[in-house]
Parts: structure tokens; C-alpha cells; sequence
């Protein structure tokens, strides 16, 4: 048995690795130079390419690109309808934004329990928080596998709720041949440096329906009108005029984050095509080993995934969930753990979230941590993750 690098032992590797990584290339920062160095770098050409790109990759009609994946949860639930008095019901287990974006609006967050075996929302725990209240439905597409939609609009059609689909972790990924994107009312994607692709900061909104785009439009840029066949008040004035017609806020991307964007997204079909090989290659590494729980991935979604999640089955190992995360990083393979169920903040305790409302949820994060997935790890990268995981697993085995 090899002794683990905790306990004084060689570390697998010499260097770092981390959960996440971009990749951006000379390619991507001479494109970024060209925008720089040209007559727009904010409300320019870029932001309508990077747009129609998306379109295009997605078969969403329309797109609106915003500050970050935040801004447009933000946007989308408020299109939505979320105000004063309306619930919005979403998984606990996300980041916090998933959540937040309720509470912007003046709205509350329910919490419906996951799926123990995908980690997704369950969509029977969702019907069951139905409420007279309840206007949307965000449903996480976690790690990047795709929830259950067809179940998910059922509901929704059902109940007349908005289903609103955050995909910060999924783009690349389809259900049933329909990539994310054309498939909820309204689809969020995250452009964090960790994602499939990035622009350093981004998000987007798609949707099918053109009233939600145009609302959209106008609450990305503080709710101003510069057509004049859509002033709601006239004459105009000459091509300086504009209208503010609701209260809208500053979420524009700039055309140097969009020339970034456009860049990558070019490359982002050998960026999934890469994340599925690793994938694949721990899938194999881990399935016969007792004490790891793979999450599992349903039939309809192809998966471009985000993140990979192994869970410990603590009831088989000598050790915390601690003490492995420590023991992994010592062994030169930095872990992360997404996430700390969302009402177990402080802040959500504050307005009356109790511990215990969501037991599946709480039952998977207290095992889970994602070890590294991107692009630019090297095949003997990922070897050494699989050598850590079996090494530290086979040190703490009861």
C-alpha cells in the first residue's frame, strides 16, 4: 500500500492541479486585440455576433447577453413575473444565484428536493411545493446534465408557471436531440472562467419567446427604448432621444468580453468533445469501486459535463469527508465541493430556512467533491487524479 502524501508519503504529482481551468489561447487574445484597437469596445458589433452565435450553436431564436449568469437569472425571473407574494422553486443544491434571483425581485425561493442518484431536482418534489403562490420554476442543470424536461414542462404547462432552465453548467449538452438552450421558456448560461467556454465574465438569456426577448432587451440597459416605433410617448426628438419605459439595470456585456466569447465558442465543440473523453475515462476508473458513488446520468441528456462529482460512501472508509479533501490535495489534486445547500446560509436562516427541508439534498452534499475537468488536461492528468482517488480510497478502506 502506498502511503498517502499526508501522512509523509511521495504526492502522486509535482505540481497543482485544480477543479477548473480556462483555456484561452493566442487565437482568443488577438481577437480580443482586434476589438480593443477598433472604434467599439461596449455597445458594438460583437455583442450582436456573439448573440447570433449562440443561436445558431443553441437553435434558441434569440439571445440576449448579459454581465454574468447572476444578472441573468436576475433578468429572466423578472420577466417571469416574480414580484412581491410569488414563489419561485428551485434546487438547494446550486450556487446561490439560482435562489437569489428570487429574492431580487421581491419574490421567495422554495426549495424542492434532488434526485439521489442524478443530483438533479426531482420533479415529483417539485409538483409537491406547488402553491397558489408559485410562478416559476428554475430548474439547475447540475454538472451540466440536463434535468427532466419533458416532466419539468408538463408541470409547468400544467400550472402556468414559467420554467426557467439554469444552464451556467450545460452548454453543449442536449435532451432528446434539442440542445440547451431551445428548450425551457427561458435558458441562463454562465461564462465564468470555469465553464465550457469564457469570456472571463458572462452569462446569457435564450428563449423562443419574442415578448420575453424584448423585455429582456430593455431591462439588460436600465429599461431604455431608442426605436422610435416602439416610443411609447412621442415626437422623437432626433437620434439622440430614447425612452425609459421600466426600471431596468446596467447588465451589458462589453464587446471585448464578447470578442472573447466568440472566439471560443468556435472551439467549443472539441471543448465537449474532450470533457466526454475524461469523462468516459473516469467512469471506467471508478465503477467498480465500492466506496466512490458515481452520479448518474439519464438516457435523454447528452451530457457535456461541468464538473465531476464523486461521492464517498463514508459508511465504507475510515475517514471524513475532510480528511479525503485534505489527503487529495496533499496528493498535488485540488478538489472542490459543489455546493453547500443554498438555505444552509446564513442569510436564508435569517429569513426562516431551516435545516432538514430537502433530506436527499443533505445526504449527498455531506459525501460529495469534484475533482478536476477540462479541457487542457493531459491524458497522464487524468491518470493521476484516478491514481489519488484509488490511493487515498484504498488507505481508508474499512
Amino acid at each position: 500500500m502506498e502511503k498517502l502524501a499526508i501522512d509523509g508519503g511521495t504526492p502522486v504529482r509535482a505540481n497543482k492541479l485544480f477543479y477548473g481551468r480556462q483555456w484561452v489561447t493566442e487565437e482568443d487574445a488577438e481577437e480580443v486585440k482586434k476589438t480593443l484597437l477598433s472604434d467599439y469596445i461596449t455597445c458594438g458589433p460583437k455583442v450582436d455576433e456573439a448573440e447570433k452565435m449562440l443561436c445558431e450553436y443553441t437553435g434558441a431564436k434569440y439571445a440576449v447577453v448579459v454581465t454574468n449568469c447572476t444578472a441573468a437569472l436576475h433578468l429572466a425571473a423578472a420577466v417571469a413575473g416574480i414580484g412581491k407574494g410569488d414563489e419561485l422553486i428551485t434546487t438547494p443544491l446550486t450556487f446561490m444565484a439560482s435562489a437569489n434571483c428570487a429574492l431580487y425581485c421581491g419574490g421567495k425561493p422554495v426549495f424542492a428536493d434532488i434526485n439521489p442518484d442524478t443530483y438533479n431536482i426531482d420533479p415529483a418534489s417539485i409538483e409537491a411545493h406547488i402553491t397558489p403562490n408559485t410562478k416559476a420554476v428554475v430548474a439547475v442543470d447540475f454538472t451540466g446534465q440536463v434535468v427532466e424536461a419533458d416532466r419539468i414542462r408538463e408541470i409547468c404547462d400544467k400550472h402556468n408557471l414559467v420554467f426557467i432552465e439554469d444552464a451556467a453548467h450545460s452548454i453543449g449538452s442536449s435532451y432528446k436531440g434539442r440542445m440547451v438552450g431551445s428548450i425551457a421558456d427561458m435558458t441562463c448560461l454562465s461564462f465564468h472562467p470555469v465553464k465550457t467556454v469564457t469570456c472571463g465574465e458572462g452569462g446569457a438569456v435564450l428563449t423562443n419567446n419574442k415578448e420575453y426577448y424584448e423585455k429582456l432587451l430593455l431591462l439588460r440597459s436600465h429599461g431604455m427604448e431608442h426605436d422610435e416605433s416602439k416610443m411609447l410617448e412621442g415626437p422623437h426628438e432626433g437620434i439622440w432621444y430614447y425612452e425609459q419605459q421600466m426600471l431596468g439595470f446596467n447588465y451589458r456585456m462589453t464587446d471585448i468580453q464578447a470578442s472573447l466569447l466568440c472566439s471560443q465558442l468556435r472551439k467549443i465543440d472539441s471543448f465537449v468533445a474532450r470533457r466526454k473523453e475524461i469523462v468516459k475515462k473516469y467512469d471506467e476508473a471508478f465503477k467498480d469501486i465500492p466506496e466512490i458513488i458515481v452520479q448518474k446520468n439519464i438516457p435523454e441528456s447528452d451530457t457535456s459535463r461541468h464538473l465531476y462529482i464523486i461521492q464517498l460512501d463514508l459508511d465504507k472508509l475510515n475517514c471524513t469527508r475532510r480528511q479525503f479533501f485534505d489527503a487529495m490535495s496533499a496528493e498535488n489534486v485540488q478538489c472542490q465541493v459543489h455546493y453547500v445547500p443554498v438555505y444552509w446560509f446564513p442569510y436564508y436562516k435569517s429569513l426562516g430556512y431551516e435545516k432538514g427541508l430537502c433530506p436527499n439534498a443533505e445526504k449527498v452534499y455531506k459525501g460529495i467533491m469534484s475533482i478536476p475537468l477540462y479541457p487542457r488536461l493531459t491524458d497522464s492528468d487524468v491518470d493521476d487524479v484516478i491514481h489519488a482517488v484509488k490511493k487515498i480510497v484504498e488507505n481508508y478502506r474499512k
